[in-house]
């Protein structure tokens, strides 16, 4: 019997078909000067049209910071709250939902598997809602690649990107991430190459999310055009000096690209 699908599962589901892209926005409190900063900016990251709030982070987000920044995200949004967790440690109550991830091109099988096991009574205990998400780390990989011990995906072989993901999706993960990394700029690269992304969107079947230095218009545009069905905004509105309106420019750029693939 397959895992039941939850709330938010459905939700994402159903803002699929009806808007055809959607955008979430990843709130990392480590990345921000106070809780309340981090809080202020989900809020106007869902004003300003984002589908989704993720938080979590690579290094730091848990215990009392996270369960602070949860709950205050948590009462002043209107879209759900889900976790993009960094280790077993990445839970609280507060939240919707979970990425429940398996890092898939990671070394070690802690990533893989060990570290879904020690989370998973917990997450049924706390009646959390598990999404299954297949996770890739593309070059260079950022944070999550040190501290996943990541086998990174070379930018250039977008095959193998593809061929992992639709391992993923037989596995039984009901979505697919892409992802190059916090910051992939400063280290000389930049987010998922589209080839990559077309590659892997021509393969599977389950909603494909693709992370990771999305900074601009051009780049978020590249990236819908080559087939992602949400992209995953995190420094992009997290440095912008007016968050709600980085959130409705790059929202109002996927409605767009949304709108066009419903009318093919």
């Amino acid at each position: 019997m397959a895992l039941k699908i939850g709330k938010t599962e459905r939700y994402i589901y159903e803002s699929l078909e009806k808007k055809g892209a959607l955008m979430f926005t990843l709130i990392d409190p480590v990345d921000y000067k106070t809780p309340e900063i981090a809080i202020k900016t989900a809020a106007e990251a869902d004003r300003g049209g984002s589908d989704l709030i993720l938080i979590g982070g690579s290094t730091g987000a848990q215990g009392e910071l996270l369960d602070r920044v949860a709950k205050g995200i948590k009462d002043a949004v209107s879209s759900p709250v889900v976790l993009f967790p960094g280790n077993i440690a990445t839970l609280t109550k507060y939240a919707d939902a979970m990425y429940f991830m398996s890092l898939l091109n990671a070394r070690s099988t802690y990533w893989i598997t060990h570290a879904q096991m020690l989370s998973a009574p917990i997450v049924k205990q706390m009646n959390m809602e598990p999404l299954p998400v297949g996770y890739i780390v593309v070059s260079p990989g950022g944070t999550v690649g040190w501290v996943g011990d990541v086998n990174l995906i070379p930018r250039e072989k977008s095959k193998i990107a593809a061929s992992l993901a639709l391992a993923g999706e037989f596995l039984g993960n009901r979505f697919i991430i892409t992802d190059a990394g916090s910051n992939p700029q400063i280290q000389g690269s930049g987010p998922v190459p589209p080839d990559m992304v077309r590659a892997v969107k021509s393969t599977i079947s389950v909603p494909y999310i693709v992370a990771g230095g999305i900074r601009t218009t051009e780049q978020l545009k590249a990236t819908l055009k080559a087939g992602a069905d949400i992209v995953q905004i995190g420094t992009a509105i997290e440095q912008s000096s007016k968050a709600r309106k980085q959130a409705e420019l790059f929202a109002g750029i996927i409605k767009e690209e949304g709108a066009k693939r419903r009318k093919r």
